[in-house]
């Protein structure tokens, strides 16, 4: 698979660099960024993986998180993906900003027309890895994963579905029981078609409750988030662990919202939970 450079930058000793391909997944050309610490120039490192929310593409995380200073020191590198596919000219794409362009909800889309081009879990959790462990100096087989809000959703669904895949797991406040939140049902109905069942597959809190996931998940949640109670729901996470015997570290922050800042805050913590496993 060919890719292209945009640009790469020196930064903490390492290089953070940001790239486009034609994915096969998607059928579009598809962008993500990578920031290889300094120990890459001395051999491989595990790769952990960031999955951003609503509207974000592959450069919010590599702008906004301040996780190089953190992976430099820990010997990971980062890589972000974008949100969704772009330029495929589906109609009613780009009409709301919680559906579409910048929301693919890394699923795979099974009802026409989106189930030509948002493919996104099949980019996320082979044709990406794939690409980046063809071209980049990191290590095949150890990869983590992490994202916020929908990113988090896509996280936690990927490592659920795929533990095979996923060495290391955390979310800052996800979707979790997207089956049953307005922006979970409106993507779902679309990407998926009608039938509620389909769903469930896409759930984290559905997933978690049958199969947990063989590891420790961390999430963080803010407590001043302006979507917890009707988007997030991160109880329901909470009450699949309970059934399933999840190990799961959920904490909650007094003050904390839904932004970047809040991601900022605790992101070395979640970069040292990954590092942990990877390492």
């Amino acid at each position: 698979m060919t890719l292209s450079t945009r640009s790469e930058q020196r930064c903490f000793g390492g290089r953070m660099g940001f790239y486009t391909h034609r994915s096969e997944a998607t059928g579009t050309d598809m962008a993500f960024a990578v920031y290889l610490p300094p120990q890459a120039a001395r051999g491989p490192v595990p790769a952990l993986y960031y999955l951003a929310g609503l509207t974000c593409t592959e450069e919010t995380f590599a702008i906004k998180a301040g996780a190089q200073r953190v992976a430099a020191g820990h010997g990971l590198a980062l890589v972000a993906c974008d949100t969704s596919p772009r330029g495929a000219n589906l109609p009613g794409e780009d009409d709301s900003w919680d559906f579409g362009t910048g929301a693919g909800f890394y699923l795979d889309a099974t009802a026409e027309p989106w189930s030509r081009h948002y493919r996104m879990a099949t980019y996320v959790n082979r044709e990406l890895p794939a690409l980046v462990e063809a071209n980049f100096p990191v290590r095949p087989g150890r990869r983590g994963i992490f994202g916020h809000s929908m990113g988090g959703h896509g996280a936690l669904v990927s490592a659920l579905r795929q533990p095979a895949l996923w060495q290391s797991v955390s979310a800052f406040a996800p979707i979790t029981n997207p089956v049953a939140v307005p922006w979970g049902e409106k993507a779902f109905s679309y990407y998926l078609g009608p039938d509620r069942a389909r769903w469930a597959e896409w759930d984290a809190s559905l997933l978690m409750a049958k199969r947990p996931y063989p590891g420790p998940i961390l999430v963080d949640q803010g407590l001043s988030d302006q979507f917890l109670e009707i988007q997030l729901r991160p109880e329901r996470l909470e009450e699949a662990a309970a059934l399933s015997g999840q190990e799961l570290t959920l904490r909650r922050h007094e003050d904390y919202d839904h932004s970047y800042w809040f991601i900022q805050s605790f992101v070395a913590d979640h970069v040292a939970h990954h590092a942990r496993l990877l390492l």
